[in-house]
């Protein structure tokens, strides 16, 4: 028996960062872009984990304490009460340390398919509470929007609550579809690291930061109430202000702003960066009509790829 799964990348529209200190993010899923699992039985005793996009073929009993696969497989193991002698092969096209939540999506993928291996159920609350564990390998403090997103696959309003409170989730509505483009940088975006930063920064200075915590939970507000009533003009406009108070948190950088400055001059309605920040992608709200002349600006500025996608269309 082989049983395979996959699972979505994911885009944060708004509200990164101050999402980790209580503040609504929205995220929207990347459907096209996906990560996949197979699990099948193993000859050989012991489960063998072939990573494709990392180049690597391994034994789980060989893996280091730092490894999120080996972490994700035991862990879901465990919730299932299950054991075998197994064969994982995990293949992304979503790229790797660009904000697309990758390392969500294969831990995602590899939690559905190891539920189907044994026909057992995992309910997106449980796959992202199993996800959230991984997480923390890849970012540190994560705020549990990557794996939230990924593992209900819709569009979500997210606001982080301490322990015990459960985090709140809530799909938010998109009345009408509108059009992304993405760049990407072509540099890593080291989200640990801006994480990190952004909490050294508000240690030593918190009433600076929770001001512009507080401001981006508002942009996050007026940009939820935009998209509810079909307003998508505005979107632009308020990414654009959530980009500023990204800058002042210090996550911004020389590449980041010199794609954003190409793009808005090239006719973008807006753009912010999305994740982590100091490389990574930056979004761009556009009219699809406008969208080749942006592109070539955006290239031309230096971005190593550029996509676009429809956001609030049904795939």
């Amino acid at each position: 028996m082989m049983t395979s799964a996959s699972a979505c990348g994911k885009i944060i529209l708004f509200g990164e960062h101050a999402v980790v200190y209580g503040r609504p993010a929205l995220a929207a899923p990347l459907t096209l872009l996906r990560a996949r699992a197979r699990v099948e039985p193993r000859a050989q005793s012991g489960i063998l984990i072939h990573a494709r996009e990392l180049g690597r073929v391994y034994e789980l009993s060989a893996a280091t304490p730092d490894d999120a696969l080996a972490r994700l497989t035991r862990l879901t193991l465990d919730a299932l009460n299950a054991s075998a002698n197994l064969s994982i092969e995990i293949e992304s096209d979503i790229p790797m340390a660009s904000g697309f939540g990758s390392g969500a999506a294969i831990s995602t993928a590899l939690a559905r398919a190891l539920a189907a291996f044994f026909d057992k159920s995992l309910t997106p609350l449980e796959i992202s509470e199993l996800v959230y564990e991984t997480e923390k390998l890849y970012h540190g403090t994560p705020s549990g929007i990557d794996n939230t997103v990924i593992a209900f696959e819709q569009p979500i309003r997210f606001t982080r609550r301490p322990p015990p409170a459960r985090n709140e989730i809530a799909p938010f509505l998109i009345a009408r579809p509108f059009t992304l483009m993405i760049a990407n940088t072509g540099i890593a975006s080291p989200t640990k690291i801006t994480v990190g930063d952004v909490r050294r920064g508000w240690q030593m200075d918190p009433a600076t930061y929770e001001k512009l915590f507080d401001a981006i939970g508002e942009i996050v507000a007026q940009a939820s109430s935009a998209l509810a009533r079909g307003e998508n003009a505005r979107l632009g406009e308020l990414m654009t202000r959530n980009q500023l108070a990204l800058s002042a948190l210090g996550v911004s950088s020389r590449e980041i702003e010199k794609l954003l400055d190409a793009g808005l001059r090239a006719g973008a309605q807006g753009g912010k960066l999305s994740g982590g920040g100091r490389g990574g992608n930056v979004i761009f709200m556009i009219d699809p009509r406008d969208a080749e002349n942006i592109k070539r600006a955006l290239l031309d500025a230096g971005a190593a790829s550029v996509m676009v996608t429809e956001v609030g269309a049904k795939h």
